[in-house]
């Protein structure tokens, strides 16, 4: 019975150490008797009791990896801290387990030193600029490094660029400077703005109020113009009908008549406004026109 039950715990043992169920995304090395043997799948495995042994676990998903931060000399000698993170997965899980001692502490330790030199080569205002520049160049040379170690590095993201106080104060005091700037010049650029469309303003309202004198001159002319043919018109008309009239029988002394009355009258409006009596040089004119008129009036009255 206890024979029995050895045996039982004894073939408990042998299928515990046969049977190997690798999880999916990893891969798990195999060594048999001390040498690399096989990379166990994903599934179900077998493996010799007591002859093959899980020497290493690797997980072939993407793993984050946090850059511990360090201060580097920029181009132009500023201390700079800076830290990171890397992305890297296992593609080779055998070179994984016997390329590197320990391929986390390797690609750490490179990623630093690739990153000291990469901002060594650059100003510090350009390494503001050009993150992207030190992502790309710390992942093509960890990149190149790593594959001995079957390790893939994917990207690498700078997490925090911090320059020391005192050039901190001073590039927020320069940023400040450019901002005052660029605020003065707007303000100039609106007064500009508003001189030119005062004197845009002015200049369409001059012209304007020419265009509206030009046409009220223009106006006025015609007006003028319309009222002296209008008087010239009437004249002429009046002339017409007084020739006509003329022509008629009569007319000759019709015209006489009224010539004589006219002198009659003139001659009375002046005596009656001055007070001096006035005498014309000729009596015989007076008298003829008198008579003249006498003459006609006393024809109309026989007619």
């Amino acid at each position: 019975m206890e024979i029995a039950f050895i045996l039982l715990v004894i073939a408990i043992i042998f299928i515990v150490q046969s049977i190997k169920v690798v999880p999916q995304q990893n891969a798990w090395i195999v060594e048999r008797l001390g040498k690399y043997h096989a990379t166990l799948t994903p599934g179900l495995n077998f493996l010799l009791p007591f002859i093959d042994r899980l020497a290493y676990k690797h997980s072939l998903k993407e793993i984050p990896l946090d850059v511990p931060s360090q201060v580097c000399i920029t181009k132009d000698n500023t201390q700079l801290t800076v830290d990171g993170i890397l992305y890297f997965q296992v593609t080779d899980a055998m070179r994984a387990s016997y390329g590197a001692s320990n391929y986390i502490v390797a690609i750490t330790q490179l990623a630093q030193t690739t990153l000291r030199s990469v901002i060594g080569r650059m100003e510090l205002d350009r390494t503001f600029e050009e993150r992207a520049i030190i992502n790309t160049t710390v992942v093509e040379a960890l990149d190149e490094a790593a594959l001995n170690w079957g390790v893939k590095v994917l990207r690498y993201e700078i997490k925090d660029l911090t320059p020391p106080p005192a050039i901190l104060h001073s590039m927020q005091a320069q940023i400040t400077a450019e901002r005052e700037k660029r605020a003065l010049i707007a303000a100039s650029e609106g007064r500009r703005q508003e001189q030119i469309n005062i004197a845009t303003g002015e200049r369409e309202a001059a012209i304007a109020r020419s265009e509206g004198e030009k046409q009220a001159e223009i106006n006025k002319a015609a007006g003028n113009a319309a009222a002296i043919t209008a008087v010239a018109d009437a004249t002429a008309g009046a002339i017409e009908k007084l020739a006509a009239a003329i022509q008629l029988p009569g007319g000759d002394q019709a015209v006489q008549l009224k010539i004589a009355e006219k002198a009659v009258d003139a001659y009375a409006q002046l005596a009656q406004k001055n007070n001096t009596m006035i005498v014309p040089g000729n009596m015989s004119e007076v008298s003829g026109l008198i008579g003249t008129a006498m003459a006609l009036m006393r024809g109309k009255q026989t007619k």
